[in-house]
């Protein structure tokens, strides 16, 4: 008797492979695959200098972001031209995922990871894939970004031989990190627990259920693997100690408390209550080491909750950081803190740059730290001193009852700021100005730190930069450092809820459509509507159907469970006619009463643009010898005005840049899917192409056998555009 198998699994698997198994029974894929693969196992595909490699995160220790490689050049550069394309496979079709993954490439292997964190590595050469490494199959909704990898090998002259000392991967992909054999792609048993460990490791128990990864990979010293963590930023967050882990055993070999404990040093910057129970100050955007003086340099984020402080008065050290650690064993040497009690979210947003500054004749070790705020603070290495002056800026107002702000909050008066600090209405056309001055009318705005009110005010740069995770690049030969930045302003506006307000739904409207829709549900008047008296405009279904599939420019929520959209849908019916809290500022708090932000809220015009005047992102050169701005450019676009025929107005952007000894910067990282070269000198534009989508990550240069490669993620994902899973290598003709 015939039968047909229509299990979904099975024919998905069997369009997937039967194509393989076909050519492998005719004998044309195998061989060359496991050819491959053997060679691999044997020794490396290719021998190169470090110079030649793309050994770390964003280049080297020092994130410097920098290659020595001159065989593309300013002279050459137009020639570049597409030579291997790698599909890692996982995109959503509805622009949920992202791959924001800066590879590493030694000895001719590349690896990096896919939208759904498969860890893989390929021949950099041609993009063929040698093995790959699947960590689970359950992230949760969706899988955390993971923005790059981390490569251990015994470089020393008693190398072992041993299994545990085979080269290795370390990575991270939901709450665990692997130790993945470099030349396999297998676990290493050894490490932890069958070749993982779980990041709990460390914490209290309490947070055994709480979400805790790490976007950005842990940085190698000597046998450690030094990393921090990425939390909730909601009260109840658990706290983002620095942990150090021995890469051969996964052993916790020290813990410095970003939050100290009782008796600790900075432990008199919070209220002794707190101590147990405060949250976030996490370092997620990446620890630089100095090698030389064994120093891990940690820049760490905003306490929890990032917008209201009534349970953390004080300081609060070690948030807002950057802390130089004695990398062996985790004690503080010296610290540095950028906002005191964080109520605008200024996270620490880029890894540090180790820096050197020619002064007087003499060679200074720094280090430079690019903020939200669009300012860089340089500090000697060794002890911490500023290394230009700095000024101390009054925080403006009380904020909400129950708050107490800080006095002031430092800036440095040099180098300039790299991005612009008066937030300006849009020029673009007289309408679109007129819209927005209606919508910030009454709004507080003018000073970098105004104590957020339920008034709201405008927070220019934004709640992302200035300067995002993709930091600057640092050329030392002419100690000049290379940022990209946000210039798009945001509304801040606080909220009174409920103490126990938990997860619940209107915290789901807050997280999710307040920033749309206004805490108030009122909207924006101009081009988004109010959602009061809703159901007399749509019923239950319709709106249900809006939240799950979107509608015009308000995108759908694939993420969130059934459940909870229509536990927000609910909200939004019920709240109809709801008295307003009548709370007024510098009074007394209800007991029961807390402060939430009204969503991330961007401030734009009817268009959906940014509010603000061009240009709303840029890329600029900072002389660090003469503390001044070299050059500064616009950076991107956005489709919908190129398909107007308009250009030149910048935009956001996500993945920072590379510079190279060919006396070029390479960048990505913006919503127009381009990936270009600059003259480093003039930042004049000498090159595009187009990737299949848009490139939020660093692209990374090697070479191979004599020819360099220019490689970057197109992952998509982010500002409204559509997921991809593409790696794509450019190189000069043959």
């Amino acid at each position: 008797m015939a039968f047909t198998i229509r299990s979904p699994v099975f024919t998905a698997v069997r369009r997937r492979f039967f194509p393989f198994c076909l050519l492998f029974g005719l004998g044309l894929v195998g061989c060359q695959q496991d050819n491959d693969l053997r060679l691999y196992e044997r020794g490396p595909i290719s021998e190169a200098s470090p110079d030649e490699e793309w050994r770390s995160y964003l280049g080297d220790k020092g994130f410097s972001h920098f290659s020595a490689l001159s065989q593309i050049d300013t002279s050459n550069v137009s020639r570049l031209q597409e030579v291997w394309r790698y599909d890692a496979g996982g995109a959503s079709e509805n622009g949920a995922t992202q791959m924001q993954c800066s590879a590493i490439v030694i000895e001719g292997i590349l690896y990096c990871t896919s939208p759904l964190l498969h860890l893989f590595a390929l021949n950099a050469a041609t993009g063929e894939e040698l093995w790959r490494f699947n960590p689970s199959s359950d992230f949760g909704l969706l899988p955390n970004p993971n923005r790059g990898v981390a490569y251990w090998q015994d470089y020393s002259d008693d190398a072992t031989v041993a299994p545990e000392g085979v080269p290795r991967i370390l990575f991270t992909a939901g709450s665990f990190l692997y130790a993945i054999n470099a030349r396999t792609g297998k676990p290493i048993l050894a490490f932890g627990n069958d070749g993982k460990v779980d990041l709990h490791e460390g914490l209290s128990t309490r947070f055994s259920d709480e979400a805790i990864n790490a976007t950005t990979p842990g940085s190698v010293y000597k046998d450690l693997l030094i990393i921090g963590s990425r939390v909730n930023e909601f009260k109840g967050a658990a706290p983002g100690h620095i942990r150090a882990f021995d890469v051969l055993t996964g052993e916790l070999r020290w813990v410095f408390h970003t939050i100290p404990q009782r008796g600790e040093y900075g432990a008199d910057s919070w209220p002794a209550e707190s101590l147990d129970t405060a949250g976030g100050a996490n370092s997620w955007a990446g620890i630089a080491i100095d090698e030389d003086r064994g120093l891990a340099f940690v820049p760490t984020g905003s306490p929890s909750f990032d917008f209201y402080g009534d349970d953390r008065h004080g300081d609060n050290l070690f948030a807002n950081s950057l802390i130089a650690l004695n990398a062996n064993t985790g004690e503080r040497v010296w610290h540095y803190q950028f906002v005191r009690h964080d109520l605008w979210d200024r996270d620490l947003p880029s890894p540090p740059n180790l820096v050197t500054i020619e002064r007087d004749g003499e060679i200074i070790p720094a280090v430079a730290q690019a903020t939200k705020t669009g300012h860089f603070f340089v500090f000697h290495r060794e002890t911490g001193e500023p290394l230009f002056p700095m000024l101390e800026v009054p925080v403006v107002g009380n904020g909400v009852p129950g708050e107490r702000p800080a006095v002031s909050q430092p800036l440095p008066l040099a180098p300039p700021p790299f991005a612009a600090q008066q937030f300006v209405i849009t020029d673009r056309n007289l309408a679109m100005a007129e819209a927005v001055r209606q919508r910030i009318d009454g709004l507080d705005q003018g000073n970098p730190f105004i104590a957020p009110s339920t008034n709201g005010m405008v927070l220019y740069p934004g709640m992302d930069g200035g300067a995002e995770w993709g930091g600057a690049a640092y050329d030392e030969s002419e100690q000049r450092l290379y940022i990209n930045s946000n210039e798009v302003p945001y509304l801040l506006q606080l909220t009174p809820v409920s103490k126990e307000l938990g997860l619940g739904p209107q915290l789901g409207y807050l997280s999710l459509c307040a920033g749309c829709h206004g805490a108030d549900m009122r909207g924006d008047g101009v081009s988004v509507p109010g959602l009061l008296q809703l159901s007399d405009r749509l019923s239950p279904l319709e709106a249900y159907n809006i939240v799950a599939k979107g509608r015009g420019r308000m995108p759908a929520f694939p993420q969130i469970p059934w459940y909870a959209k229509a536990a927000i849908v609910a909200y939004v019916y019920t709240a109809d006619g709801k008295e307003e809290l009548d709370i007024q500022e510098g009074g007394s708090p209800q007991a029961d009463m807390a402060y939430l932000n009204a969503g991330f809220q961007k401030l734009t015009d009817p268009e959906g643009l940014p509010a603000s005047k061009p240009p709303w992102g840029t890329l600029t050169a900072i002389d660090l010898e003469h503390a001044d701005i070299l050059w500064r450019i616009p950076l991107g676009d956005y489709p919908e005005l190129l398909a107007q025929g308009e250009s030149g107005y910048g935009s956001e952007n996500y993945g920072g840049p590379i510079v190279t000894a060919g006396d070029l910067l390479f960048i990505a990282a913006t919503p127009d899917q381009m990936l270009k070269a600059y003259n480093k000198h003039s930042g004049e534009l000498l090159w595009q192409a187009r990737l299949p989508a848009a490139g939020f990550a660093t692209p990374v240069t090697y070479a191979v056998d004599g020819r360099q490669y220019l490689v970057v993620a197109a992952g998509g994902g982010k500002l409204g555009q559509s997921s991809g899973s593409s790696y794509v290598a450019f190189a000069l003709p043959e």
